[in-house]
């Protein structure tokens, strides 16, 4: 879980773009970030697992 002054410092415009922190909605983590679902891979299992995702399903081989 992301401190208030972590999200804080990411929401802010950075120097050089390639410092620029995505974070996940949810929880604030950094790191495994999506973009296209603005969630990292945590927030989305549990998500895609309960069905709250549209058009995402689980895929079985």
């Amino acid at each position: 879980m992301a401190t208030q002054a972590q999200i804080a410092k990411s929401n802010k415009k950075p120097k050089y773009s390639t410092r620029l922190v995505f974070r996940c909605w949810r929880c604030g983590r950094k790191r495994s970030f999506m973009r296209k679902f603005k969630l990292c891979r945590i927030c989305f299992r549990e998500l895609a697992n309960a069905g709250k995702l549209p058009g995402v399903r689980k895929s079985s081989w």
